[in-house]
């Protein structure tokens, strides 16, 4: 498999190959499971993977730039935001396929099929089992006073936040959304900071007794050694929230097929194959996330977490809802 950064692609003076055999795949996924993905669809196909890296948002710069002479085939990337800004910015094409239609839910791919997302992850509230005895159980009441100074959970620029905030507007509409984002500032235990694992961290450092975080974070310090948060883990409760209501808000990791794309059979044979029963599992055993395709094994880690309702709202219906959901962050001053 070749593989490059975006800032080798950059410093490259020749052109990617075209092969028939090929698939030219940008990717802001940094797992290093995903490997296996990879090297299987290559041993079951014979098509050659060329993988070029670098965050979602040079990627898609890139591949603006690039226009009609795009080397790209397929861009994967994490969460519903970054997927509708490709939408938005035409480097996506629309696909026509029986298999995603058929394996991938409705309300998880694109209304005009030029994304699918192909792994969830839950949205959920944990808490300091030892001093919360009524935690949060809706994401709305996460604004209640009566957790002032409690709450850790990250900035307004992080994509998760972003379309957490849009599903509330999505859901409940503006009004509510607004006093939720007021109310959720107010009960900020620190300013925002860091990643999903240092709100979890910020529990047992006593910086916070809630935290909003993706349940794979969770998953995988139960699985590996989370350096300052695996030996703690037993401290921690996790609260699924909205439960008989709208559900556990569920992002996306996805990808679509570029709008230029040199290898187009190749692009749409590769998001089937990630739609496969195998794939999907890899997704869980691999990642500690969700399959997007129902009835697919959990790993033991993720399956220990519990049975819970997801939110089952159209995900690209909540998309159109980003531009409000930066606006009000901005004004009610989530930094």
């Amino acid at each position: 498999m070749t593989r490059l950064t975006l800032s080798a692609l950059l410093l490259a003076t020749a052109a990617p190959a075209f092969a028939e055999g090929e698939l030219n795949l940008y990717s802001s996924r940094h797992y290093d499971t995903d490997e296996r993905l990879y090297s299987d669809f290559e041993e079951m196909t014979g098509i050659t993977i060329n993988r070029i890296e670098g965050n979602a948002d040079e990627l898609i710069a890139r591949m603006q730039a690039e226009g009609r002479n795009s080397p790209a085939d397929i861009l994967l990337t994490v969460d519903t935001s970054r997927l509708e800004r490709a939408k938005d910015t035409g480097i996506l094409q629309a696909v026509d396929s029986n298999i995603l239609e058929d394996r991938i839910p409705a309300n998880l791919q694109d209304s005009d099929n030029q994304w699918f997302g192909f792994s969830q992850r839950a949205r959920v509230i944990f808490f300091d089992k030892a001093d919360v005895s009524n935690p949060p159980s809706t994401y709305l009441d996460l604004a209640d006073p009566a957790y002032e100074g409690m709450i850790c959970i990250r900035s307004s620029t992080n994509t998760y936040n972003q379309t957490l905030l849009a599903s509330i507007i999505e859901n409940h509409g503006e009004d509510v959304a607004r006093m939720w984002a007021e109310g959720v500032v107010a009960n900020m235990a620190r300013a925002p900071q860091g990643g999903d694992t240092d709100q979890l961290r910020g529990i047992v450092s006593g910086e916070c007794d809630i935290s909003v975080s993706n349940t794979y974070y969770f998953a995988r310090a139960i699985r590996t050694d989370v350096d300052g948060l695996s030996d703690s883990i037993d401290m921690i409760g996790l609260q699924w929230p909205s439960q008989g209501a709208e559900g556990a808000h569920m992002n996306l990791s996805g990808g679509g097929v570029a709008a230029y794309a040199p290898n187009r059979d190749n692009a749409v044979a590769f998001l089937e194959y990630l739609a496969s029963d195998q794939a999907q599992q890899y997704f869980s055993a691999g990642n500690d996330e969700y399959p997007a395709v129902a009835g697919v094994t959990l790993s033991d880690e993720v399956a220990s977490l519990g049975e819970f309702q997801a939110d089952d709202v159209d995900l690209s219906a909540v998309a159109k809802q980003l531009p409000l959901a930066l606006t009000i962050f901005n004004d009610v001053g989530w930094e």
